[in-house]
Formats: structure tokens, sequence, C-alpha cells
């Protein structure tokens, strides 16, 4: 019955071979994929059994209410994947750094065209970069590239399963006027401790350590203190431990290794140029990712100036042409209205225009793990080239075609062969090596999942339910809740079910009339159930409860139990499921509400007991 969505389902969250687990709660599948990127959220909130799509604590959930576990059979035969019910906790360094830059991309390709278009206007007298009004323009460009930490405190602390505002707000103590005033002062320290303020702008280790830090702090301190002083405590005491962390030993520790990676690129310069050129080619683009190639920008400004040229910034030239040459082949790769199109185009025009490349490192080169290897021997045959023939950057400027038609670089044909080298094998290895059979799907035409929207639209899915009037009782003890306020942003919407939800203060739960039971969950934290006036409704056990596997739960009732007001449903501890760090907010949603009038007649706050009337149903 359910097979047809089933498919439709897996297609769009990129196949089987996309899925690394899958498991389901009382109305969400919940994915665990390989790259989030080959799914297509859009496509899958517009089928008519779909009430939502949400990606959050390295999941891909998929909300399609009670009827859940019926798709969740289906894929798991046609996907052939087995049964698992713990959430993995195994996310790669690479997905880690794709899921936190990814939904970056867009604001960084826009605003690295910004940066480019100032370019082209200041090169070509149209603008003065000393005006006000390229000062406006700048900052509109410079800013998600400065202000970086940032977003990635955000980003990353989604996909860590924390609060992503008190991410952003650790990024952001790292550009706060109080602390970058401190930088360049001798002296300084933080209850006697030593500190030496750096300039965090723009780079990204601190913050991928300090979020990751944060997430094990954020559940740890969950479970140590009390719900009802959570909300004020916990952010309190991370902040106040990992802002002074970061800026005493993880900011230094990632500058220090900066400069001592410069350092030894300069030693290796001095022993042999091609050897230094194939090693700073081969690993400038990954130290570009870590915020580590700053550490070049000291020896560069003085190379310039005692020298006259930089042999780094040379070779390292290389790499953008390197990392755009990718973009080039990754666009003649993918067919017309293929998502890889959309990507490429624009990233290739803000590197080659404003050299801008890092839209095209996390959009691009980190999303298909062969083209990691191609940009390494690109850059490395480039910066071969330059490092044989002593290229030297004589102009602190980005590396673009600018810089290249203002002879920057010396000697500069060779400069050219090099880059043109690097360029070129970025293409042809990237064309004919660097995708997959697993990338593929991003490099076809989307016309597939186009197809299968146009078919579900045509698809009729109603419910058909006796109006009959009923009265709806309150499940446990406790305190009233309004949906909207529960901290979860499916049921909050209301998409799986109208009603109200109830913090209980003891740990069971009993059945709000007569009726059936229609659904069980082997992780015992909630029970589906229909009136004998057809009402249906789910009672939900706290907030993702289903990561526990039935820890704490003790189900009281079985599948198709009838069942009679008040009788015991399942029990639960609520003391151990706070100390694991999840919430005990227990929805109480009517899930068939499209077809009845519902009055919730009790207000927020309000204490309940058990058996007493909160929803009235016609």
């Amino acid at each position: 019955m359910f097979e047809k969505e089933a498919k439709e389902i897996l297609t769009l969250v990129g196949g089987s071979s996309n899925v690394n687990s899958l498991v389901h709660c009382a109305t969400r599948l919940r994915f665990e994929l390989k790259d989030n990127q080959k799914a297509d959220k859009a496509a899958l909130e517009e089928l008519s059994y779909v009430l939502s799509v949400v990606v959050s604590g390295g999941q891909f959930q998929v909300v399609i209410g009670p009827k859940v576990s019926s798709y969740y059979e289906e894929i798991l035969k046609i996907a052939n994947l087995k049964k698992d019910t713990e959430k993995s906790s195994n996310m790669s360094i690479l997905k880690i750094i794709s899921g936190a830059f990814s939904p970056l991309i867009p604001i960084m390709a826009g605003a690295g065209m910004v940066k480019a278009l100032l370019t082209v206007l200041a090169e070509f007298g149209i603008m003065s970069d000393a005006s006000a009004t390229y000062a406006v323009l700048s900052a509109a460009g410079n800013a998600v590239f400065y202000f970086m930490p940032i977003f990635l405190g955000i980003t990353l602390s989604k996909q860590f399963g924390a609060n992503a505002y008190v991410g952003g707000a650790l990024g952001a103590a790292l550009l706060e006027p109080s602390f970058t005033a401190l930088i360049g002062q001798q002296g300084t320290n933080f209850f006697g401790i030593p500190l030496t303020a750096v300039d965090y702008a723009t780079t990204i280790f601190p913050i991928f350590i300090i979020s990751l830090i944060y997430a094990y702090l954020d559940k740890f301190l969950k479970k140590v203190i009390k719900q009802e002083l959570q909300m004020f405590l916990v952010s309190m005491i991370c902040i106040i431990v990992l802002v002074p962390l970061a800026v005493l030993v993880f900011g230094p520790f990632g500058t220090t290794i900066g400069n001592v990676i410069s350092l030894v690129v300069m030693k290796l310069f001095d022993f042999s140029g091609i050897v230094a050129g194939v090693i700073l080619g081969a690993t400038y683009p990954f130290l570009t990712m870590l915020g580590l190639h700053w550490g070049f920008t000291p020896i560069t400004l003085q190379n310039i100036t005692e020298f006259g040229g930089d042999v780094v910034e040379g070779a390292a030239a290389c790499c953008v042409y390197a990392e755009i040459g990718i973009a080039i082949g990754a666009y003649l790769k993918g067919k017309k209205h293929s998502k890889i199109k959309e990507i490429a185009g624009p990233t290739l025009l803000t590197g080659f225009l404003a050299g801008v490349t890092e839209p095209i490192l996390y959009g691009i080169i980190m999303r298909y793990k062969r083209l990691m290897i191609v940009v390494a021997i690109a850059g490395g045959v480039g910066g071969a080239i330059n490092g044989l023939f002593g290229v030297t950057l004589d102009a602190f400027v980005f590396h673009n075609v600018f810089s290249m038609a203002m002879l920057t670089y010396s000697p500069f044909l060779p400069f050219l062969l090099g880059v043109a080298a690097a360029l070129a094998t970025g293409i042809v290895l990237t064309y004919f090596w660097g995708i997959t059979n697993d990338d593929k799907a991003d490099f076809e035409a989307v016309l597939e999942s186009e197809t299968i929207n146009a078919t579900v639209k045509e698809v009729v899915n109603t419910v058909a339910t006796e109006k009959k009037h009923s009265e709806i009782f309150a499940p446990a003890n406790g305190r009233v809740i309004a949906l909207e306020h529960v901290e979860d942003e499916v049921f909050a919407s209301g998409a799986t079910g109208q009603g109200l939800a109830i913090l209980p203060n003891e740990g069971k739960v009993y059945a709000p009339f007569d009726g059936e039971v229609v659904a069980v969950f082997p992780s015992k934290h909630a029970v589906g159930l229909r009136s004998i006036d057809g009402v249906e409704m789910l009672i939900h056990v706290g907030l993702n409860t289903v990561m526990l596997n039935g820890k704490y739960f003790t189900l009281k009732t079985e599948q198709d139990a009838t069942v009679k007001k008040g009788d015991t449903l399942l029990e639960f501890d609520i003391e151990n499921i706070k100390k694991d760090g999840y919430s005990v907010v227990t929805p109480v949603l009517v899930t068939n509400f499209d077809d009845v009038d519902l009055k919730v007649v009790v207000n927020e706050n309000d204490a309940v007991q058990a058996g007493d009337k909160v929803m009235d149903i016609n």
C-alpha cells in the first residue's frame, strides 16, 4: 500500500546509496544521509503525505505523521537497510565541514560577486576605492567572510544538536570590540593567565573546536541542571567557560600552527623551489579551509618589503586557478538544469574576478571526495612550475584576473605557465575522473523529481471521519503548555497535529477517552489512539526521546488493544530522562484535525489532572 510513496521518498533523499541509516519515531522518518545536499527538501515538502522536512542534530527528518511506521517498513525493504534504533554519532570531519558551510554557499557566492564587481569598478576607475560608496558596498561584500565565526557557530551548533544562537554568540565574542581592542597590547592577562589577543575575523579553526566542545558541554549541563534553571544557566555557563578557552587556548594554538607551517615552507623554498612548490600547491587549499593560511601573511609582507616579491604567494596563486579549474570542470560535467551548474557558474566567476574561492572549496570540492585529490594534484602541478622558476608576487593583492592583467607576478611567462597548468589539470581531472557514480545525481538534469511532483499533485489523500461531539481528557498530570511554545518546530507548527502539550509531574500516561490503540512504537515513548467517535490522537512523551530507544519507558498496553478513559498506557522515569538531556514536555495531538472542529478548553500554565477535560471536538 505504501510502496509507491516509499520509493518517492527514497528517491528524493538521494537514493538508497545516500542513506547511512534510518530510524523512526512517532511522526518522523529520521535519515542519516551521507550527503544532505543530495536530498531534495523542497520536493519532499511538496508531497501530499509529507507534513514537513527538518534537518537537525545530524538527521534529515521527514515528518509523516502517525502512519510513519508503515513508510519506514517499506523503505527498509526497498533500500535493503537493516533496522537500526541507535543514532549514529560518527560524523566524519568532512561531513561536519561540508554541513557547516553548505547553508552559507549562496551568501558566500553572492558576497563574492559583490567583491568582484567592486574590483572591476575600482580597476577601471569607475569608482574610487576611497569613496564612502565603495566602503558601504565593500562592507556588504566582506561581511559574511569577516563574521565567519558567527555564521559557523550557528551552522555547527545546529549540526551537533545544540542551541544555534548560543553557538553564534560564541563566534561573535571573538569579534566583539572589547576583545578586539586588546589586539596588539602587551602584558594582558585573564585572571593572571597570559593572554595574547589575535584577530579571529575570517578564521574557522577556533570556532570549529569550540562548537564541538559546546555541544558536549550543553548536553552534560542539561543532565545535571534542573529543567527550571536551564533556560539561563546552561547558556551562561557555556559562554563564560568557552569564550576564555577559545582566546586562551584554541585561537593561539591555531595561530601558532599557522606560523610554524609558514616557517617550514620557507625552509623548503631554501632547500628546493620545486619541492616547496609541490607541497605548498598541494596543501594550500586545505590550509585555507582551516584558516591556517593566514600564517603566511607576515612572511609575504616582509618578503615584498625586503626583496620586492614573495615566493610563497607566487606558488600559492596556482591553487586559486586549480580551484577555478575544478569549478569549470564541474560546470561542463553537469547537464542543463542540474544542481551543480547552479553552484559552479557563480562560484567560478567569483574566483576569476575577485580571487574568492571559498564557495568553490566548500560548495564543490568538499562535497565530492575525489575533488580533494584533484585540487591537491592540480595545485601541486602549478606550484612545482612556479617554484621551479622562482615566481614571486610583487604586491599584496588577491589572485584574480585583474592582478594578472596588472603584471603583479614575475617572471610573468613562467607564472602564466604555472597557473595555466593548474587550471587545465583541474578541468581535465574533474571532468574525466573526479565525479563518481555516487555523485552523479547532482550532475543530472532535475527532471525526475519534477515528474514525481507532478504525479504526486494529482494524488488526493483524504480521511473521512464521522463528525460527532467528543470530549478529550488530560492524559497526564502536570502543567499545560501552548503547542506553539513547544521547543520543536514540527510540533509547534501544528504540522503533525493540533492540540496542546503537558509538562508532566508524574511518569504515567492515561487514556484520554474510550477507544483503541492504533500505534505503539519500539521506543515506547509514544502511543497512537482512535476514539470510538473516530478522533485520532498521538501522545508523544518528551522531545527527541525516540533516541533513548525505550530506556526509561514501560508500555502498559499493546497494538489494537481496547482502552477505557483513565487506563494506564505507559510509564516513564521523568528524572532519568531529564538527566540524559531530554525534555519531558508531552505533546497531545489530534492528528485528523482537518476533519473536526477542535477547541482547546484550558489555558497555558493551567495545572491539570489526568481526567480533566482539555479539548472539545465537533
